[in-house]
């Protein structure tokens, strides 16, 4: 399969899934404040970075801490609470607001078009070439098991506009896979939402992400609108660097390796786990960098584990790192420097022959 020698498939499902199972059995209370007490700070930072983006008349710097407060708040939004509460993490809690079916969160991408592409397609296929569509978003040539084009030659610009404009990216992504816009529909393709239905979603969402960041907040600053449409304009823009830059850490280094659909026939649960394992990799840094990653700095556990509370794969990593140690498994992990600068790397490699 790789240059990585096979671990006892058995032995391997059989210790991840006592990880998980003895982990899962502590998740309770302490999970359901943790993730309440985070999302009161990011309603929190919204609204005091919505407020300072108007009192910028005052001084410049109000302006400024207003626009870090609120791409933090969308940051935490996109990332910690409504990536980890669409996995379905906090289900549990049976709470009408967060959950899995009724979370949205504040970027273009409609929640539930990403519920059904992202949850089941990525995470069951994970860098599977031609079930996985995540492996390079279509746009990027990051590996061997794709045929190389002229247009492979700048990339990297490429990659720069899809991270400069993710949330859209993300949008427009989860409606490629069924060909909504245009290109010929796949015959045995199974539609189980109308291209109608796909589109309303698409347009209104992106729709009111426009209205709202870019004409409602703006005009009830009145004079002070150019601030607030600036200042709005700007923390999106971080927010979509930031998502876009971990998201990349964690699935494209230089070390991740890819899979034919041949040779994941029959998978079992432990070559499974074993695909996620090299499908992935690690980012290490201190406690507020991984809140703010929504933990997935930790992208090897929560491909492992995707339902499991996220703040909880802290406490597993060196759980699993010891596993993957005892099997010969790499376990790729690294600073954010060395993983970021092998992912440049990876897409200045196959930009070429």
């Amino acid at each position: 399969m790789n240059t990585v020698a096979e671990p006892n498939y058995d032995l391997l499902a059989q210790q991840l899934n006592e990880i998980q199972a003895t982990t899962m059995a502590k998740v309770g209370e302490q999970d359901a404040n943790y993730i309440r007490r985070v999302i009161v700070m990011q309603r929190i930072l919204e609204w005091s970075g919505r407020i300072l983006l108007v009192l910028g008349f005052v001084s410049p710097w109000l302006w400024l801490v207003g626009v870090l407060a609120l791409a933090t708040a969308k940051i935490l939004d996109n990332m910690e609470i409504g990536h980890n509460v669409m996995h379905g993490q906090y289900d549990w809690m049976n709470d009408k607001h967060i959950n899995s079916k009724a979370y949205e969160w504040d970027i273009a991408c409609d929640g539930k078009s990403w519920n059904r592409v992202h949850n089941f397609e990525h995470h069951t296929y994970t860098n599977i070439i031609g079930k996985d569509r995540d492996f390079g978003y279509g746009l990027l040539r990051l590996s061997n098991d794709f045929r190389w084009r002229v247009k492979n030659l700048w990339q990297f610009f490429t990659y720069l506009n899809l991270s400069v404009l993710f949330q859209w990216g993300v949008s427009y992504h989860e409606l490629a896979a069924e060909r909504v816009f245009f290109g010929k529909k796949k015959d045995n393709r199974d539609y189980k939402v109308p291209h109608s239905e796909l589109k309303t979603r698409f347009f209104s969402k992106g729709a009111r992400q426009l209205i709202k960041d870019y004409l409602i907040f703006p005009l009830l600053a009145g004079p002070f609108f150019l601030w607030v449409l600036i200042g709005n304009l700007i923390a999106n823009l971080l927010r979509n660097l930031w998502t876009s830059t971990i998201i990349f850490c964690g699935h494209f280094t230089g070390d991740v390796k890819t899979f034919s659909e041949k040779e994941c026939e029959n998978e079992t649960k432990g070559q499974w786990y074993y695909r996620q394992a090299l499908g992935s990799s690690n980012i290490k840094g201190s406690n507020w960098f991984h809140v703010l990653t929504g933990h997935l700095s930790f992208q090897i556990e929560h491909h492992l584990f995707p339902d499991m509370p996220a703040k909880r794969y802290r406490e597993i990593a060196p759980k699993v790192q010891q596993v993957f140690l005892e099997h010969g498994i790499q376990y790729n992990t690294g600073s954010f420097l060395k993983q970021y600068s092998s992912v440049v790397k990876r897409i200045l490699r196959y930009s070429l022959p």
